[in-house]
Parts: C-alpha cells; sequence; structure tokens
C-alpha cells in the first residue's frame, strides 16, 4: 500500500497463532501414521486388529474415498503447534484424481469437493469437469442415497463460499430435492428418494443429511433447511441409547429404531460429535450432553464395560456387534424389516451376545480430526487419561 508520504509499505502478514494439540488429536494422529500405506500414499481401507503381519487391507476406491476424509479432518488442526509428515497438497492431488477413474461411490465426489474447499485446494481441472459431470447431472439424484445427496450437497455449498458461480445453483437445487424426497413428518431421514427401501434408514442417513441441512441452511439463511437439520438431531437424541449408544436402523415413517447393531465407533467418536457441534450453536437442547455421553461410550461406559480402544496403535476398535453376525447381513436385514412392518422397536441385547469387530477404519480417524479439531472444550474428552 501508499502511505501519505507516497513510500511504498507491505501489508503485514497476519500472524498464525499455533495451538497445542489435545491428547485426543495426537492419538488419533498416531492412528493414521498405522493407517499410512507409503507405497499408494493414501490412508487404508482396513486396519485389522487381530494381529496378523500385514494390518492394512486396500481398497482402492474406498482407500481414496478414506483419504479425503482424512484430509477433511486435517483443514481443522493446521494450526497446532504439533506438526505431522503428511505432504497434504500431494496426498490430495493424487487422490482426488482417482476418483472418477475408479469404481468410486458418488458420495466420493462429494467429498472431493468439500474436502478441496476446507484445505484451498484446487480440484485439477480434468478431475473437476467428471466430478461436475456427475453431481449437476439431474438424472442421476434419484439414485442418490442420503450419504451421496448428504455429501455431494456439502460439498456444493462449501465450493460456493469459494467462488460461487455454478456451485450455489446445484447446492439451492439439491436442497429443494432433498427437502421434497427424503424429509419426513418423523424427524427421520428417508435413505433414498424412491423404493420401499428408502423407509430404513441407518445412522450415517440422518448423520449426513442432518449436516448438509446445517450447512446449507448457514450458507443460504434457508430456515427451512436449518428446522430439518434440528428436528432430526432432536429425534436422535430422543432414540440414544442408556449408555449413550447411537443406534444402527431406523424405520423412518416411524420413528423408531429397529436394530441397534451394529454399534459403531465411528458415530460415538466422529459423526455424532460433528452434526452435534452444529447442533450445539444453533442451541438444540441436549446437544452437549449427548455428545459427551456418546464418546464415553469408546471409553469404557458401554455394554461390554471396555475400552475400545488400542492403545499402543493409537487406534479404536470398530463396532460391538451381535455374535455370529460379523459377516452376515441378512439377518440384521430380516430382523429390521420384520420390526418396521409389524410396528415393534428393538432393544439392547445381553452383552454376552455381542463380541468385537476386530479392525479400525481411516476415516474414523478423520472424523475426530473435523469434530474436535478446533474445540478448545471438553477437557473430559479431549484429555482423557486413557488418551496418554
Amino acid at each position: 500500500m501508499i502511505s501519505e508520504d507516497c513510500s511504498i509499505q507491505v501489508a503485514a502478514t497476519p500472524m498464525v497463532i499455533s495451538r497445542e494439540a489435545s491428547p485426543l488429536i495426537t492419538y488419533t494422529l498416531r492412528g493414521l501414521r498405522h493407517c499410512w500405506m507409503p507405497e499408494l500414499g493414501r490412508w487404508s481401507h482396513i486396519y485389522h486388529l487381530d494381529g496378523r503381519s500385514e494390518p492394512n487391507q486396500s481398497v482402492p476406491e474406498s482407500d481414496v474415498f478414506y483419504t479425503l476424509n482424512v484430509l477433511l479432518g486435517f483443514s481443522r488442526i493446521v494450526d497446532l503447534a504439533s506438526s505431522h509428515e503428511f505432504d497434504l497438497p500431494e496426498i490430495f492431488r493424487t487422490n482426488v484424481a482417482l476418483v472418477p477413474k475408479l469404481s468410486s461411490p458418488k458420495y466420493a465426489y462429494g467429498m472431493a469437493l468439500w474436502a478441496a474447499a476446507e484445505l484451498g485446494f484446487d480440484i485439477p481441472a480434468d478431475t473437476r469437469t467428471a466430478i461436475a459431470s456427475v453431481v449437476e447431472n439431474r438424472n442421476n439424484w434419484t439414485d442418490f442415497r442420503a450419504q451421496d445427496l448428504g455429501l455431494i450437497l456439502i460439498g456444493c455449498v462449501e465450493q460456493a463460499r469459494r467462488d460461487g458461480g455454478r456451485w450455489a445453483s446445484t447446492a439451492r437445487d439439491l436442497f429443494a430435492f432433498l427437502n421434497a424426497r427424503y424429509s419426513c413428518p418423523s424427524g427421520l431421514f428417508y435413505d433414498g428418494a424412491v423404493g420401499a427401501r428408502r423407509r430404513f434408514s441407518s445412522f450415517a442417513t440422518h448423520t449426513y443429511l442432518t449436516l448438509a441441512c446445517y450447512k446449507f441452511g448457514e450458507w443460504s439463511g434457508n430456515t427451512r433447511a436449518l428446522a430439518l437439520a434440528k428436528a432430526c438431531t432432536r429425534t436422535l437424541i430422543e432414540l440414544q441409547g442408556p449408555r449413550g449408544e447411537w443406534p444402527w436402523f431406523y424405520h423412518t415413517p416411524g420413528g423408531r429404531v429397529v436394530d441397534w447393531y451394529e454399534v459403531y465407533s465411528v458415530h460415538q467418536e466422529g459423526m455424532a460429535p460433528a452434526f452435534l457441534e452444529c447442533a450445539e450453536q444453533h442451541e438444540v437442547p441436549d446437544a452437549t450432553q449427548a455428545l459427551v455421553k456418546g464418546f464415553r461410550w469408546i471409553f469404557g461406559q458401554n455394554q461390554l464395560n471396555r475400552s475400545m480402544l488400542s492403545k499402543r496403535l493409537g487406534l479404536i476398535c470398530r463396532s460391538q456387534v451381535r455374535k455370529g453376525e460379523l459377516d452376515d447381513k441378512r439377518k440384521r436385514a430380516i430382523r429390521a424389516i420384520g420390526n418396521g412392518l409389524s410396528g415393534r422397536s428393538d432393544s439392547l441385547i445381553d452383552p454376552s451376545a455381542l463380541e468385537l469387530r476386530l479392525e479400525c477404519r481411516s476415516y474414523e480417524l478423520g472424523w475426530i480430526l473435523w469434530s474436535f479439531g478446533r474445540r478448545s472444550d471438553l477437557a473430559e474428552i479431549q484429555f482423557h487419561p486413557d488418551l496418554l
């Protein structure tokens, strides 16, 4: 700039004040080092916790999505004093280019847009064109499951915050589609736009669509979007278990739990805190209590009375599941459909009939970074003795 004496002055660069990482964030970063696959330049689909010699399992399209989810989490800790060794721009560049080249789920396209916007990274032109061709094609929308629609809507909103234009128009149309086809008077969301299956929804259904409504409402000022988000949050809190469990499967029109299991750690420690942070900001009653109660489940206040932490590795055991159902989804489907059609609600079972799924998914750790990376409160979680 030019001063009054006409000399040229250089504007001072704002000072970035770094923060110290909490034990929770330090623990999570340690876990991500174990999930990292340097030969592929991405985080793994599964880290097996059963003692095998090669614990990281790669499924390329899943690795890429999980990696983008982890990068989203990193966007919230860029000002931490404790550094990490990951080259975030390079990891993003190589992985986002793979999204349209692999058999990627549609929600990966939304995560690519969201992570890019939060990190301030540009998507390469050819990849951006390929993503836009999927996202903007209205003929695709009736095939979207809730996770697809939620993440794509968030991605468009966050891109619109950066440069408006095409993404703003698409975001508005996507929310109108959500409001017309996915909202339900029960407060829960449908899982799809068409078909009988849409009536049965998962905790993930509600996480992604609730987050999307909060994000869209805050960006656009749309009160209907915020009302949908808060209604779903209130319903989920009402259905939360006595030990903070977040149920897995719901009957949307009835607003009921039709199968409690599996109870997933990622819901307890990452995904529920993500939308509950928004709920706190919009003064939804009991949001903070629900968040804390849910995370205590990780530390051992659960049906098995055991910590879900794999402390040596900095990882978290994936879930508590009914015995005999680790590899059998049919029983879960039959149970849920039966409860849904009969009007019954499912109940928690005796702990002796539960077992652990001995694995960790890297995206779970990414959600922890996202949900807690900018929080300086909740010391009972972030500084819990088990994390030290």
